[in-house]
């Protein structure tokens, strides 16, 4: 349960992470409301709160997540931008959650 807890959590920062740069980048590359940095902000600070509800420490948090990071942003990508991945972008993603999986499974053995 901790695993799939941990992973939906990893979902959820990402996700905030990436509408928090993603509704500025409209507002400069779109010519989008100035009013888009208000949720962006939000999303932002959303991101830094749940990095602190991850259960082990930071920098193996920032380590792992950042495998989760980029697989979701390939999904990003490819479903709210419409641009089609190919073979490299899923093989970097997999090898991205294969990395993470290594990391996040030295969690148990955290010396003291």
């Amino acid at each position: 349960m901790l695993v799939v807890k941990t992973a939906l959590l990893f979902v959820l920062t990402a996700l905030a992470e990436i509408v928090g740069c993603y509704l500025p980048w409209l507002w400069l590359r779109r010519d989008g409301s100035v009013w888009l940095l208000v949720p962006a902000a939000a999303s932002l600070a959303m991101f830094a709160f749940l990095l602190t509800l991850h259960p082990a420490a930071s920098g193996r948090i920032y380590a792992a997540y950042g495998g989760v990071y980029v697989a979701t942003a390939l999904l990003w990508l490819r479903l709210v931008d419409g641009v089609r991945l190919g073979p490299s972008d899923w093989i970097g993603a997999g090898l991205c959650l294969v990395g993470m999986a290594v990391i996040a499974s030295g969690w148990r053995a955290e010396p003291s």
